[in-house]
């Protein structure tokens, strides 16, 4: 039996930046393992010019953390959000609120099947 190399989609998991100072409250009883997010860059962030934003719906929950935000930033800035596929990964309520939601970021197959 022949064994083909598949790499991992995996390209990023980080804890969920600043999520007591956005509207993560407002939708914490939503947010479950596996829900999709949105990442969404904001190049005039007066405190990061590097910041990606985290979306559930219209709710902005929080942010990647600054120190693994500058790939993901440059892909999403020019455009690239569509190879992206972003989730909650783990929830654990009693944490501190920076450690209460996990996000993986995944490259999406676009492989057509062979």
């Amino acid at each position: 039996m022949k064994h083909t190399f598949i790499p991992s989609r995996h390209f990023l998991d980080f804890h969920i930046s600043g999520f007591a100072y956005h509207d993560g409250l407002e939708v914490i009883e939503e947010l479950k393992l596996g829900q999709p997010v949105q990442l969404v860059v904001e190049p005039d962030n007066p405190y990061d010019p590097k910041a990606v934003a985290i979306y559930y719906s219209e709710h902005k929950i929080g942010y990647v953390p600054n120190y693994k935000n500058q790939d993901l930033f440059t892909l999403l800035y020019f455009g690239h959000d569509d190879i992206f596929d972003a989730r909650i990964q783990s929830v654990q309520i009693d944490n501190h609120p920076e450690r209460q939601f996990r996000v993986v970021v995944k490259v999406r197959d676009k492989r057509k099947e062979v």
